[in-house]
């Protein structure tokens, strides 16, 4: 009796754990592998097809505001190709994440840093992320140039 009483308890937990929605601590540790491997890997195509969400506004740095469509399709110019200088490498310091269940606002220094050695690059960057059919996608995004005196 007391095995079919402790079973009973264990399926009931099982259950309850498959059925339960993504603690605080899962969502954000999932935000923060993707945001680090979307920087990481920013130079490839399907790396940016999986980060942004269709309905993408992107509010740049430069002051453009632009969406996904725009983002892939300078992958298929290489008209830019040669304007673009030295290869950067990116990298997120100071990641804050505030979830409210199905939306995450994610903020964070972002580092660029020329393989030529030349000065690094910061901004500061903002993205909403919205999280739909399990996957979160970033719906927003706000990048803003970090003056050189004040990026260290």
């Amino acid at each position: 009796m007391k095995r079919l009483h402790f079973a009973s308890w264990l399926l009931l937990l099982l259950a309850l754990s498959i059925s339960s929605p993504a603690r605080a601590g899962d969502d954000e540790d999932i935000l923060t592998a993707k945001l680090q491997h979307f920087l990481a890997n920013a130079e490839k195509r399907e790396v940016h097809e999986a980060f942004w969400s269709d309905d993408l506004v992107y509010s740049s740095s430069s002051g453009l505001r632009f969406g996904k469509a725009d983002i892939m399709q300078s992958f298929d110019s290489d008209a830019d190709a040669d304007d673009d200088g030295p290869a950067v490498s990116y990298s997120g310091e100071e990641i804050d994440i505030r979830l409210y269940d199905d939306v995450a606002v994610v903020a964070f220094k972002l580092v660029g840093t020329p393989a030529d050695g030349s000065a690094k690059l910061y901004y500061y960057n903002t993205g909403t992320f919205l999280k739909r059919d399990g996957a979160w996608r970033v719906v927003a995004w706000q990048a803003t140039r970090i003056p050189p005196a004040s990026g260290t």
